[in-house]
């Protein structure tokens, strides 16, 4: 679907063109066309190949979708694909994002996302002077406005795992349910991963060393990109480690609460087990045991036992096994 398609000359935008009419726009001079679709058919990215004349193997990707991220130089056109991490509402969407660059044309393809890029647009149409740079600088900042999608990605992600970790030492929480609630946090953050690191790898291609064309002039709002990449990384070690961390606390709790069990099970025997020897001695019934003829006896046997388990539950209950 044709989100919109826009001419734009010398920073400011001239006309909402129609498709057929791109053509008569593109070969101005100073002027490019910004074009946006959104889950297009396979004959709308083709129609726009023939436009644009794409490389054929990047209008493959496009139309097959499921792509590494990556940066890609074909000629002196550019073609990127971006995976869209954002929040949607309490729940995290992902989606992807194909952008074609060249001279004088800017081509998204955004699929799996419901949040667009109109923001973008008009921020670039309120900073003429920038977006006289032309279609290097566009490409910059749809991509600068993904990389910003990251954030309260893992801003969520941290207040999760806070509140799993508060979870994890109060009484009556399921240990299974933390580690379901931290293995599914460990996911989420292993998706962004997927979405970051290779981007960092391929933005550091459009301000360093030999630039392409279509980016000269626009290397500092690159590398500012690539720092915000830097800074989503970093925290997603740091909460990668904190899963990690979080994970051997909730098994260690697992074990303390084993150990109580097995305490209090091995204190139980131990009461029980002074007035079975007594008991047992007892009931052997041997006929020259001189107790068995004696009145005070049974009741005697009954305080011995007695005594002893008191004895022995003091101690435990003192040592906290009880």
């Amino acid at each position: 679907m044709l989100v919109n398609c826009c001419a734009y000359q010398n920073g400011k935008r001239i006309a909402d063109i129609q498709k057929n009419e791109i053509s008569d726009y593109i070969h101005r001079p100073d002027t490019f066309v910004w074009v946006a679709l959104y889950e297009p058919s396979a004959e709308e990215i083709d129609e726009m190949a023939v436009q644009f004349s794409l490389h054929p193997l990047a209008v493959e990707d496009a139309r097959h979708g499921h792509q590494r991220p990556k940066v890609e130089e074909w000629g002196d056109q550019l073609f990127a694909v971006v995976h869209v991490v954002e929040m949607a509402g309490a729940e995290i969407n992902t989606g992807e994002v194909d952008i074609f660059v060249g001279p004088n044309f800017v081509l998204s393809v955004r699929r799996g996302t419901e949040v667009g890029f109109q923001a973008v647009r008009e921020r670039a149409e309120r900073e003429p002077e920038l977006l006289k740079a032309g279609s290097g600088f566009v490409f910059y900042a749809l991509i600068d406005n993904i990389v910003d999608r990251y954030f309260p990605v893992v801003d969520f992600l941290e207040g999760q795992l806070e509140k799993i970790e508060e979870r994890i030492f109060k009484d009556g929480t399921s240990p299974r349910a933390n580690i379901e609630s931290l293995y599914d946090l460990k996911g989420h953050g292993m998706t962004l991963r997927h979405a970051v690191e290779p981007l960092i790898e391929a933005i550091h291609k459009l301000y360093g060393g030999r630039v392409p064309q279509v980016c000269v002039g626009t290397q500092a709002y690159f590398r500012d990109v690539y720092d915000h990449l830097l800074r989503v990384s970093q925290q997603l070690d740091g909460l990668r480690d904190m899963v990690v961390t979080a994970m051997s606390v909730n098994l260690a709790m697992i074990t303390l609460e084993d150990n109580k069990v097995t305490k209090r099970l091995a204190s139980y025997a131990a009461l029980i087990a002074v007035p079975t020897l007594v008991a047992g001695i007892y009931g052997m019934n041997f006929k020259n045991m001189p107790e068995l003829e004696w009145t005070y006896g049974y009741p005697m046997a009954l305080v011995i036992m007695a005594v002893s388990d008191f004895w022995i539950f003091r101690r435990l209950r003192g040592a906290g096994w009880l």
